[in-house]
């Protein structure tokens, strides 16, 4: 059986009134990379707070590496490694002094080159900190949580503000942490960055679970119906029944279980009627039409 690394029963969080986590289930097993969905405001944080230790919850139960986080014990800080929203280094040092100093702290430190070399910080070893990009500084706040060799790292939101380039190469080296066995527990709002990074994920709205399995399966996505949209030329036949709906662009849409045998009958009928179509696209829910339809459209600020 898969080792549990984390888990949560009945947690919930108040402020006064407002109940910012409404009583959650979940765990997370060894080696996972497990993502917690949501808009801003739906909990996300506090709910990573609680398990780094940071907050003590209303109610409820939470257990990391066997430890309840509340407690504040050593023997758990030195396993867990922490990349928040937003930290602040010393600038004059160069990355290579950074990572030693902080791996200085833990009773069992990662080779420093090692973690340069899974954070993708080799060119910019020797440079100050303050000659970094956002991309770079962000890398080296994951450089500086596995400094430790911690058996679970947590991060929170890692590639907000991120042009698309940046967040690529974070992607990438969240992949190479899970390659050398690391245990991930990730929050975002990006549902691509979900889809390519998790193994599992929990879609978390108004402080409660309204949905967790893998990326392809959650909520039912993997049985959910295709969409097949194509436009003929103009002057072109009217294609055949097939139980399409006009798109008002010239256009047709089709929803289809089976969308090899629709995609036939259309390219099919094109070719027979010797005419190239002028658009042809097959497209499958995605994790965030799913992620849209479990909050009620729900973003921005809650």
């Amino acid at each position: 059986m898969a080792e549990r690394v984390i888990e949560i029963t009945g947690l919930r969080k108040s402020y006064g009134d407002l109940e910012a986590v409404a009583g959650i289930d979940l765990s997370v097993d060894r080696g996972e990379v497990f993502a917690l969905l949501g808009p801003n405001g739906a909990g996300k944080t506090t709910t990573t707070e609680i398990l780094e230790g940071y907050l003590v919850p209303t109610a409820g139960r939470t257990s990391v590496l066997g430890h309840d986080p509340a407690m504040g014990e050593r023997d758990l800080k030195q396993r867990i490694g922490i990349v928040l929203q937003s930290t602040g280094v010393d600038k004059f040092l160069t990355v290579r002094e950074t990572i030693e100093m902080y791996g200085g702290y833990y009773p069992r430190q990662r080779a420093t080159d090692e973690v340069i070399d899974v954070v993708g910080l080799g060119e910019k070893a020797d440079s100050s900190v303050r000659t970094l990009s956002g991309g770079q500084q962000r890398r080296l706040d994951v450089a500086i949580a596995l400094a430790g060799d911690p058996e679970l790292l947590f991060l929170d939101e890692p590639t907000t503000g991120f042009d698309p380039g940046a967040r690529r190469n974070a992607w990438e080296m969240v992949k190479n942490l899970a390659s050398i066995g690391k245990t991930v527990w990730l929050t975002t709002h990006f549902m691509d960055e979900a889809q390519y990074l998790a193994d599992r994920v929990a879609v978390l709205a108004k402080g409660r679970i309204v949905a967790q399995g893998t990326p392809d399966s959650i909520a039912g996505r993997d049985q959910m119906r295709t969409t097949v949209r194509f436009r003929p030329p103009a002057g072109a036949p009217a294609p055949p029944d097939w139980g399409q709906t006009p798109t008002g662009d010239g256009g047709f849409l089709l929803e289809a279980e089976d969308a090899t045998h629709v995609v036939h009958d259309v390219t099919g009928w094109a070719i027979e009627q010797g005419v190239s179509l002028e658009m042809l696209e097959v497209s499958q829910p995605s994790l965030e039409d799913v992620y849209l339809q479990l909050t009620g459209g729900e973003g921005g600020e809650a």
